[in-house]
């Protein structure tokens, strides 16, 4: 096998343990939801529905930037 076309296992690391975090942000998000939507009547429903959609958004951006760093890990070049 030629030098080149080895995996970069420290990116490969790198990428897993983003996704690790981007799984855990995926199952905290919609649970931080649902608790705010069973408990509009609440002084915090406000502030934990703003948390919760932001919390969402990271999970979608953290999984599209760990599916790149183990992507490049397997096909990058430099």
């Amino acid at each position: 096998m030629d030098e080149n076309n080895r995996t970069d296992k420290e990116l490969l690391k790198k990428g897993l343990q983003q996704l690790g975090i981007t799984i855990l942000l995926m199952f905290a998000g919609p649970s931080l939801f649902r608790i705010a939507m069973l408990n509009q009547e609440k002084n915090l429903y406000i502030p934990i529905l703003i948390v919760s959609i932001l919390i969402i958004l990271l999970a979608i951006v953290m999984f599209f930037i760990a599916l790149r760093t183990i992507v490049n890990s397997f096909f990058d070049k430099s």
